[in-house]
């Protein structure tokens, strides 16, 4: 779900009112939104990057505000603002219209762009009057779309360009980098594709999209009729047609591999920021010539019509009201509505609600408007019987006598690095079972754990200073790769625990192991009850390792670990461990 921040004085007064914090988050609940927070820019940096990081910075008071994750509608002030107001009835839904294509600001792709981003839109707004707030909001909106529907600009990559300094027609070609020269955004002068590459390596933001196009043969660019380089999408625009307070008419171009979502893209900054515009939400469409000599017509900025039934309405939501007042639920989410005379609602979708796929979109909409609370409470049609997931049950019968023989229970992270469940317990990680995580954030966090023993005992390095012995365990889950599971992998309910002392032996835990066989009510024996069979694991020390066994099957193992592991994890202390799988006895 993402989070924007806003202004709070800039939001009271584009509302035409003052509220007080808990008047707001009502109204945010209300309308199907969260006040996550209320800060300051000053105490959002300091919480970052530390306490010295405050100096010299507004201290105006922010909201920050959870948005639904579909509603890109309101991923800005100008959005936002407009939801809320038509919400609250003080204004109608904006009209938005669609003014005569220019050919001079039409757009051509090149053959060679189906080779890496083979979409693209483009649009105009004309007579922008820009303020340091709104300029700052529309910059802001780019990146929180990148940042969402556009996938961190593998899906669409956004471009924005001062119109008066640019001549159209505009090409989109895909060229061999060593072809590209421009000077990027901000720098001082021009650079060669490579070059820009290499500069951005190590920025902070950009460094993370350099992979979207390093590997290709080509990279795609954007020229303006003189060759003027606007672009070279998704890294950066061109220094030279960049946006500023100053600018009147803007050009807006989205290259992209899903034309779907570019089309979304385009529908909602054009739908934000025409407000601005001299001739109030009106939007030039531009010309998008695709390689053959074809063309369509964007931003579509298109309404569509949906029909639901208003009986259907109330039998989901549970409420009971007419087709009038459902009719006004809907304006209220910039949704129109007409009745025809069997009371079906025909409900016309705008541009900017590109969320509404299905009628149950609508449903929601309606409860929302109507109000959660005022839903009244039902008993359920279908008589079922409650109960606590059996796992669940025993892990937290076992968790109460595991802290009644003296342990102290560790919650650890469900993600691991490759080393912790693999070369740091004597391993390959080709050997382990474990499901990896395809784009990790940090080395600490590759994998989902396999074992619960990894964690306990980095929860031990941490806590090094405490008096031993220290006695720890954890009942949670694992992951395990298994081909025969409709996801490929599936967890595994264990126990862990582990004593850190002066000295190491299996008496230590073999006393927790058989204290939890004997609540579960399985005998010591070979064959219908539980017992232990000597093994070798790389992670325990030779001769003082066994597997524990139920009825035949190996269901865990406990021993003394070895120094090279204990070594691996920066442990000085002997340590006893005990891991075994829980869900055999549900």
């Amino acid at each position: 779900m993402p989070t924007i921040s806003v202004k709070r004085d800039s939001l009271f007064a584009a509302l035409g009112r003052t509220y007080s914090d808990e008047e707001f988050q009502h109204l945010c609940f209300e309308f199907g939104l969260e006040l996550d927070e209320v800060t300051t820019e000053k105490q959002m940096l300091m919480k970052e990057q530390g306490d010295h990081a405050g100096a010299g910075v507004s201290e105006e008071i922010l909201y920050r505000i959870d948005i639904p994750a579909n509603r890109y509608d309101l991923l800005c002030l100008e959005g936002l603002v407009d939801g809320i107001l038509v919400f609250q009835g003080k204004k109608a839904p904006p009209q938005y219209t669609l003014k005569k294509t220019e050919d001079c600001h039409s757009l051509h792709l090149t053959p060679a762009t189906a080779l890496i981003r083979p979409y693209a839109v483009a649009a105009v707004l004309k007579g922008v009057t820009f303020t340091k707030e709104s300029y700052d909001s529309f910059i802001d909106l780019q990146d929180k779309l990148h940042q969402n529907i556009c996938r961190k600009r593998t899906l669409v990559a956004i471009g924005t360009h001062d119109l008066d300094t640019i001549k159209g027609p505009f090409v989109y070609d895909a060229l061999p980098p060593s072809e590209i020269k421009f000077k990027a955004l901000n720098q001082q002068k021009e650079m060669t594709a490579p070059e820009l590459m290499e500069l951005y390596s190590t920025h902070a933001q950009l460094k993370q999209y350099l992979g979207i196009i390093r590997d290709s043969p080509v990279y795609p660019v954007i020229k303006d009729k003189n060759g003027v380089v606007l672009s070279m999408p998704p890294i950066i625009n061109g220094d030279h047609s960049k946006i500023t307070l100053d600018t009147k008419n803007v050009f807006i171009e989205c290259t992209a591999t899903d034309l779907t979502k570019a089309i979304v893209v385009l529908d909602t900054i054009v739908s934000m920021f025409s407000k601005y515009c001299s001739n109030e939400y009106e939007v030039e469409q531009c010309k998008v010539f695709a390689a053959d000599g074809t063309y369509e017509l964007y931003p579509e900025m298109s309404s569509r019509e949906e029909t639901i039934s208003v009986d259907k309405a109330n039998s989901y939501i549970g409420i009971n009201e007419d087709a009038d007042t459902i009719a006004g639920l809907l304006s209220r989410m910039c949704l129109s509505t007409r009745i025809s005379r069997d009371d079906t609602l025909h409900v016309r979708v705008p541009p900017t609600r590109h969320d509404v796929i299905h009628a149950c979109d609508l449903y929601e909409d309606i409860a929302i408007a109507y109000g959660y609370n005022r839903i009244a409470r039902r008993p359920a049609k279908v008589v079922t019987t409650g109960g606590q997931d059996p796992v669940n049950k025993l892990t937290e019968q076992l968790r109460q006598e595991c802290a009644h023989a003296g342990y102290t229970e560790a919650l650890t992270f469900t993600l691991c690095s490759r080393d912790d469940v693999a070369s740091k317990l004597g391993v390959k990680i080709e050997d382990v079972p474990a499901a990896h995580i395809s784009n990790p954030k940090t080395l600490e966090f590759q994998v989902v754990r396999t074992l619960l023993l990894p964690g306990l005992l980095k929860t031990l390095a941490a806590n090094k200073k405490m008096p031993l012995p220290l006695k720890l365990f954890e009942i949670s889950d694992v992951v395990l790769q298994d081909k025969s599971a409709e996801t490929g992998a599936r967890n595994e309910r264990r126990l862990c625990a582990v004593h850190c002392g002066r000295a190491a032996g299996f008496q230590f835990v073999h006393g927790l192991l058989d204290r939890i066989m004997l609540l579960l009510r399985e005998p010591w024996h070979k064959d219908t009850g539980y017992c232990l069979q000597q093994c070798e694991d790389p992670a325990y020390f030779p001769g003082r390792c066994a597997a524990v066994l139920l009825r035949g099957r190996r269901i865990g193992t406990v021993g003394v670990l070895s120094p090279a592991v204990l070594g691996a994890f920066d442990l000085t202390n002997p340590c006893s461990a005990l891991e075994i799988n829980i869900q055999p006895f549900v």
